[in-house]
């Protein structure tokens, strides 16, 4: 199948069926492309052009086209269509899908949605996710799967299957529980295929299963699902009580959120906003860091005014011109490391004692010090540097390197076991404290060495 790619043809297609109001053609053309297609089309038409385009779509169809859109064209669109249209819509979805529908509406409107909603069993079942955290396992689990009993016959169980699986679009897993609900195993397909119809499934069921709490956080299920390859999990209480199942697709989603979080969060950007949000916002989300980077270069200012003696000795001012170089090693250094750790971290990989790691991180960066020194050495060589001030230079840069790399790894690590987002290391603050600590250890080790 070959990937889509929207085109200017395409968008034209659809715009002119829109301007002309040819519902017929425009609901063949539509029946053509995926939901998720779709979705891209619609990001890139006007918002009463899209409007036109989701009212004309059948329910089911809609409905999933409204979770792939754009989040700010999705409110635009939601606030187009009244109570009833939502709730219709909603009553397509899986739970976990309605749910994050409903989130993005108004509290009073959450209510006149839900009250729309005829299904009281579904009601209970939204009502329940809204109150979870949307990043917790119970946030993030749908309520639709297939489940057993372990007394059923092998005849019941497949007559229940059939009714269970009506209400889910994808069956991954078959959930075996007990009187109490409790989860105890799941069923293969194969055993149950190959199983006497009046066997019990508790004699063909496997004991083995993997599961989440309610309360785990989504990056642990994130990691528990990458580990052991699971395309769904199923999501228990505190007493082992089966209350949903959590999809690859969903855990998918919430792993690109998170790193589209982390790499804003890395870059200086302090809250989630995107290209064509509005000045404000933007302003909000990238100011806090530019400040924080002001005053960071303000203390280099002061750092460099403690040495301005330098600048009055004729042998030495060129120590002035190599500040850039150093700290740029600084910063390079310093996000080099942290980026690292905070992948580490990510993917739970960062384990054993921080002695351990000081030693290994010590000895990388005297390793890259020490070849970055000679390669400044034989410059200053060629350029006719003098030999003391080149050598100071050297040793000076090699310090910062390794001061720079231990910053940058141990404060994601320190942040991390704090409960605080290391993503946060990899950035502006990595960056300025090393500007900070590399231009003042320059000078101080050069003030040593040199004597001025």
């Amino acid at each position: 199948m070959t990937p889509f790619q929207l085109n200017d043809e395409i968008l034209s297609q659809f715009k002119s069926d829109i301007e002309q109001r040819n519902a017929t053609a425009l609901k063949k053309r539509a029946s053509e492309y995926h939901y998720a297609d779709l979705a891209e089309i619609v990001d890139e038409l006007s918002i009463d052009e899209g409007i036109y385009l989701i009212k004309l779509l059948d329910s089911e169809k809609t409905s999933d086209v409204l979770t792939e859109v754009d989040e700010d064209i999705r409110d635009a669109i939601l606030e187009s269509l009244s109570v009833k249209e939502i709730a219709e819509e909603v009553e397509e979805l899986d739970t976990d899908d309605a749910v994050d529908l409903i989130s993005e509406l108004p509290e009073e409107r959450q209510a006149e949605v839900i009250a729309q909603i005829e299904d009281e069993e579904r009601v209970q079942d939204i009502q329940e996710l809204l109150t979870y955290d949307e990043d917790s396992a119970g946030g993030l689990m749908a309520k639709e799967l297939v489940k057993v009993n372990e007394n059923w016959t092998v005849t019941k169980c497949v007559r229940e299957m059939r009714t269970q699986a009506t209400e889910v679009k994808r069956v991954h897993s078959i959930y075996v529980v007990d009187d109490e609900n409790t989860l105890i195993g799941r069923l293969s397909l194969k055993d149950l295929l190959t199983t006497k119809n009046s066997e019990k499934i508790k004699s063909v069921y496997i004991p083995k299963v993997d599961y989440v709490n309610i309360n785990e956080a989504g990056e642990e299920v994130a990691k528990l699902m990458a580990k052991y390859d699971l395309e769904a999990v199923p999501v228990v209480d505190d007493q082992k009580k089966l209350l949903g199942r959590i999809t690859i697709d969903d855990i998918v989603d919430f792993i690109k959120e998170e790193a589209d979080k982390d790499y804003q969060l890395a870059a200086g950007i302090a809250s989630d906003v995107e290209a064509d949000d509005s000045i404000v916002d933007l302003t909000r989300a990238r100011l806090p860091w530019l400040i924080l980077g002001l005053f960071g270069g303000l203390g280099s200012v002061f750092i460099l005014e403690g040495f301005e003696q330098v600048m009055q000795h004729p042998s030495y001012k060129t120590l002035f011109f190599f500040t850039p170089l150093i700290a740029a090693m600084a910063g390079n250094v310093g996000v080099q490391s942290s980026a690292i750790i905070v992948q580490g971290l990510a993917n739970d990989i960062v384990k054993g004692s921080l002695f351990n790691r000081l030693v290994k991180e010590v000895g990388l960066s005297l390793i890259n010090g020490v070849a970055l020194s000679a390669l400044l050495i034989i410059f200053g060589y060629f350029t006719g540097l003098e030999t003391n001030v080149s050598f100071t230079i050297a040793l000076s840069m090699l310090c910062v390197i390794v001061v720079s790399a231990l910053v940058g790894t141990f404060v994601p690590i320190i942040l991390d076991r704090n409960n605080i987002d290391p993503a946060i290391a990899t950035g502006p603050f990595i960056t300025t404290s090393n500007d900070i600590f590399g231009i003042f250890l320059f000078f101080y080790i050069a003030k040593i060495i040199l004597g001025f």
